[in-house]
């Protein structure tokens, strides 16, 4: 079974940033592409970077370039989320996931709280 456990959300400050952790379980971790997803207030998940097995590529949604970097430890099978330059934008639920689409993931952890104040 799938276990995904996301930690480092909180509050910061616009401008500011946090560094998301993901301990993944259960899972041919470092075989698999891994991402990270976020669902804002009223709005539905979305899908904004993902990172290929082995040191592969990685890709981000066009609001996030620049400013956040997805990599992957896969001797300890974690996965982080590097976020700088937080705008109020950025606030949602953050979720490491599996087997997305652009809207939609299979497996996803319980989720991160990211509040970002002006």
């Amino acid at each position: 079974q799938v276990q995904l456990v996301e930690s480092g959300g909180g509050s910061v400050q616009s401008g500011g940033s946090l560094r998301l952790s993901c301990a993944v379980s259960g899972y041919t971790y470092s075989t698999n592409c891994m991402a990270w997803a976020r669902q804002a207030p009223g709005k539905g998940l979305e899908r904004i970077s993902y990172i290929m097995p082995a040191g592969g590529d990685t890709h981000y949604v066009d609001s996030i370039k620049g400013r956040f970097t997805t990599s992957r430890d896969d001797a300890t099978n974690t996965l982080y989320l590097q976020m700088n330059s937080l705008k109020q934008e950025d606030t949602a639920v953050y979720y490491c996931a599996t087997d997305c689409t652009p809207t939609y993931c299979r497996h996803k952890g319980q989720g991160a709280q990211v509040t970002v104040s002006s």
